[in-house]
């Protein structure tokens, strides 16, 4: 979804830059000297064992955690002080139970996307055509006037996905989104997810399901506190980085890796 004016940054800026990122908790180390750089229109799956620091690296890039050591940047800019939060959309692993209460729609929470856009405060008809498009992107358009407290997980992701969406996010963030999702519908998002990459989305993804992640994005990132691997989905199944990160917790079955 384009939206009506450009970005202050330059193009070619990295939408995510890591620079030997160190965090933990007290004496325990979490995520240690990690580099990461994501450029516009890369699909990125994170993937590691339970534990390994995916979420917690995800929230040090986008400046929710300080870090002990290092530097994360968000479309160009320090990841503390980032204040243009429209500008990326993030989809927790499972909302929050005051979410989980709240008594709106689906369509009222997808136009919250679009109040930083809202002159005055005042939300328009373009605004909420914003948001009709981004349901009809996700699929949802049908569960317009369901509350959010009936939708089913995958169906909240999606919600959550079309928010974004109709604040024109230039890069979306999932921790874990198909957790306690049925299979089924873990496939309809990921389909959802290439189809909104080849339109232009940057995506990064931290996801269980390593399988997933190399049949879709476009890069794979092996993390354990440290990185095992970053590059080519291929070339990462091929790699003894899953034995290295993963130890005897992951087995290669045919059509398949399994955690």
């Amino acid at each position: 979804m384009s939206g009506d004016s450009a970005p202050t940054d330059a193009g070619d800026a990295p939408l995510v830059e890591a620079e030997a990122l160190t965090f933990g908790y007290a004496t325990a180390p979490v995520v240690e000297d990690v580099d990461l750089r994501v450029e516009r229109g890369e699909y990125v799956g994170i993937v590691g064992p339970n534990g390994s620091g995916k979420s917690t690296l995800l929230r040090l890039l986008l400046g929710l955690h300080e870090a002990d050591s290092g530097s994360a940047e968000l479309l160009g800019h320090p990841a503390r002080a980032f204040a243009e939060r429209e500008r990326v959309g993030y989809v927790a692993q499972d909302v929050t139970e005051d979410e989980k209460r709240m008594p709106i729609t689906v369509s009222e929470v997808v136009l919250m996307g679009r109040f930083p856009h809202a002159g005055f405060g005042r939300v328009t008809a373009a605004d909420r055509e914003h948001a009709r498009e981004a349901l009809r992107t996700v699929g949802i358009e049908h569960l317009a006037d369901r509350k959010i407290t009936a939708l089913s997980g995958g169906q909240r992701q999606r919600t959550y996905i079309a928010r974004a969406l109709a604040g024109e996010a230039e890069l979306l963030v999932l921790d874990e989104p198909t957790v306690g999702v049925d299979a089924e519908s873990v496939d309809a998002f990921f389909d959802l997810l290439d189809g909104l990459v080849a339109d232009g989305m940057t995506v990064l993804l931290v996801e269980h399901d390593i399988g997933a992640v190399i049949e879709h994005a476009s890069r794979v990132v092996c993390l354990n506190r440290e990185v095992y691997f970053d590059g080519d989905p291929t070339a990462f199944a091929d790699s003894d980085a899953l034995d290295r990160a993963y130890g005897t917790n992951v087995r290669r079955e045919e059509g398949g890796i399994v955690t």
